[in-house]
Order: structure tokens, then sequence, then C-alpha cells
């Protein structure tokens, strides 16, 4: 296991852009705002060989009794049960504050090594006389900082890096499935996910939008391990108003990029909605496994057929990825989940799924002995043959005759025959179209 790095701190002090000049890229939203992190965000990072997992958490806020910060300082001291080295971060330009006294009275007692870092020095050379104030908060030597220009860093790496345990062989599993869960804010995503951990790992409130960032969290079942990408929910673009919210779409999109397979979470309670057939859409067009979740089922009044009802609201709202499979979750009750992960898997095989060249040109020759393919002023398609190119997402190559006689509709009937041959359920298939060249 990669030994694991908390940056604490109350908000505003600078965590989030010490967290991404030690990555290396923008991971966690950084703006003037105090709270604006509000979760746990782990990144890999590395210095003089040694890998470890860096955290960054919610400002803690220890004495506010808001819903939000309260359940910041939660997730704060989860970071904290879980890491092996705490940087604790101040700010030199508001000195001592009374939560940073709380803070560091928690520190205090958790038994780990804790390295208190000062940020906002900006200045090279012998740290301002303010910095010395902080040592009255009774933690260790203090490390200036200027985590926006990266000033005393590498000597901060240095000493956290001289805390890690010395048995830290890398035992990642090259076999993680990479699973994005995604859909619209308050459709139940973290929920979920602290239902499958068992852990309150990502914050939920009843509050839309409450998770701002992806965050990732590993998990093994039946001997599969995961990773769960928590994402930001995607609102409409109208209403996109904040920065910070435009980070969280970009975040959200780009846990799909990272992704093996993406669940679209709908809420049963509103039924298919056109903000949930685009964020589907941007997982179909990249290709990835889909799975459609149904989540919130136990709130709906059931009928004879409520089921079957819903199943076709799902094949007239999402018509473009008729391979998908839906399954009826709970993430509150856990109805159906242990299903949800049997339809991941069988989604990701697909997605992999390769055609011998033989056997996918049987078909393809079967198909057009069918039905013929289309002509255009005297002129017909011809398809010489077909091979596969690449998969994740399972892709063809037809080289024909002419291309622009390859009408949508003709490569639409291939694939269905593909699909009905070879399944290919959960994953979208991918056509090119080549003019094969004479010699």
């Amino acid at each position: 296991m990669k030994p694991v790095v908390a940056i604490v701190g109350r908000p505003n002090v600078g965590k989030s852009t010490l967290f991404n000049k030690i990555a290396g890229r923008r991971i966690s939203i950084v703006e003037d705002t105090p709270g604006i992190t509000r979760d746990r965000i782990y990144a890999d990072a590395e210095w003089s060989g040694r890998e470890f997992t860096l955290i960054d958490t919610g400002g803690i806020e220890p004495s506010s009794t808001d819903i939000i910060l309260s359940q910041m300082r939660n997730q704060a001291n989860l970071a904290i049960d879980m890491a092996d080295v705490i940087v604790f971060m101040v700010n030199i330009k508001d000195g001592v504050t009374a939560a940073d006294g709380e803070v560091a009275a928690m520190l205090r007692k958790c038994g780990k090594p804790v390295i208190p870092v000062c940020n906002k020095v900006d200045s090279p050379g012998n740290p301002p006389l303010e910095m010395y104030e902080f040592y009255n908060l009774g933690i260790g030597e203090l490390f200036p900082v200027s985590s926006i220009h990266g000033l005393g860093v590498g000597d901060l790496l240095d000493e956290i890096v001289s805390h890690f345990p010395e048995d830290t062989g890398d035992d990642e599993d090259e076999d993680v499935i990479h699973v994005a869960i995604i859909g619209k804010p308050n459709a139940g995503k973290s929920s979920l996910i602290n239902k499958i951990l068992g852990e309150d790992r990502v914050i939920v409130s009843s509050i839309a939008g409450t998770t701002r960032d992806a965050i990732d969290s590993t998990y093994e079942k039946d001997g599969q391990k995961y990773t769960l990408i928590d994402t930001a929910g995607m609102r409409k673009r109208g209403k996109i108003s904040e920065d910070v919210e435009r980070y969280s779409v970009v975040r959200a999109l780009n846990a799909v990029d990272r992704a093996d397979a993406c669940v679209i979470l709908v809420d049963a309670t509103e039924g298919v909605t056109e903000q949930d057939t685009k964020i589907a859409g941007y997982a179909h067009d990249n290709g990835k496994a889909c799975v459609i979740a149904v989540n919130k089922w136990d709130l709906v009044e059931k009928e004879t057929n409520t089921m079957n009802n819903f199943k076709n609201k799902i094949k007239d709202g999402f018509n473009f990825m008729m391979y998908a499979p839906s399954i009826f979750i709970s993430a509150k009750t856990g109805q159906r989940i242990d299903q949800l992960f049997d339809l991941i898997n069988s989604s990701v095989a697909e997605n992999s799924k390769r055609i011998s060249t033989g056997l996918l040109n049987d078909v393809i020759n079967e198909a057009i002995a069918m039905v013929q393919p289309p002509s255009d002023k005297g002129k017909r398609l011809k398809i010489y043959y077909a091979t596969q190119a690449s998969v994740k997402p399972p892709t063809f190559i037809l080289f024909v005759n002419n291309a622009e006689l390859a009408h949508y509709s003709y490569v639409r009937y291939l694939e269905n025959q593909l699909r009905a041959k070879f399944g290919f359920e959960g994953t979208p298939i991918k056509f090119i179209v080549r003019e094969k060249t004479k010699k």
C-alpha cells in the first residue's frame, strides 16, 4: 500500500493550492471562497522515488453547527484516520486564530506524525517574525511555504517522505475497474457510494450539488477491485453561474474519460429528463461501458406495470443507447446493488470483446444477403470485408467501394446484426467506413 498524506486545516488557508502544487495538476478546485473543497480529494504523487497518496480535505471548522461544515469536519477526521502523515496548514496572513488552536488540539491527540506548515510566506530568506507566534500551537517545527509559488515545498516534501513507513511496496493491481457514477445533482450518487463502501465516504445532503469534485474510492468485491468515482452532478449549462460549478462539470467529464464503465444514475421520483440523456450521451460518445441505474426505487408507488412502464421511458429517453442494461436500485436500502456490480462486470467485458476477422465477415456477408446495401443513382454500396480495429469500445472498419453510399441507417442495421450474433450488451459499437484503395 502507498503511504497516505492528508492536508488538513481550517478553511481558506491554501490547502487545495498546495495539493495541486504537489500533485502537479489542477485536481482540487481552488477559489478564494472558504469551504470550496467539501470532500476528501485524492491524487497519486511522487517525491525522491517514493510514491504516495495525497488527500486534500474540506476545511475544519471545529465548533460550527452548520450541516455542511460539520460534515466537512467528519470528512477531515476520516482523512486523519487513514493518513500515515498529516500536514497541518495555517495562514501567516491571518495570524493564529481560535480555529487553528482547536484543530491543533485535535491533531495533538491523533498519534500520527504531524507537520505544521505556514502558508503564504511568499519571500525567500529568513521567515518573517509573524511566523513565530504559530509555535504557540505546540505542534512542532514549522515549515514556511508559498503554495502558489512553490517556495519551500521541496523541503516540506523531504520532511513528509522521511516519516513514511519502510515497507511500502506498491501492490497495485492492474485489473482494477474504474467506475464513474454520473447523473444530475441530487440523484443519489454519493449515497450509492456510501452504501457500497459502508462508510460516510462522501458528504450526503439534500442540498443539490453537495459534491463538487470527482472523488475516487477503492472497493473490492468477489476478488475484483474497483475504483469508484463519485462525480459532481452535472447541471444544465444555463444554470452554471459560478466558476465553481463550471470546474465541477469539467471534472465530471474528466471522470468519465478516466472510467472503464459509467453508471448513469436516474432519479426514479423525477423520471428520465433531458439532462439525464445529455450526461449519458457524453459517456456514449466516449465509448464507455454503460449501465443505467434507476435510483430511489423504494420511493415509487408500485402498480402492476410500474417497472415495465419505466423501462419504456428509458428506451424512449436513451434511444441512442438501447444496448445499455437497466436496473432498479435503492442506494438507501441497498436493493439490487449486488446485481449492479454483475452488470458493470459484464458490460466492461463486452466493451473489451474481440471478434475474429473470419467470424465477423461471415456475419456481415449474411446480413448483406438478407438486406441489400443501398444504392444511389445506379451505384450500389459494396462492402468488401470488415475487420475489428480496437476495443474499448469495439471498433470495426468496413472497407467499401464508396464511403458516401454507406448510409447511417444501413450501418445501424449491420450494428444490430452484430449485436444479435455477439451480444455487446452494455457497450457502444463504433464503425469506421473506409474506401478500399485500388492498387
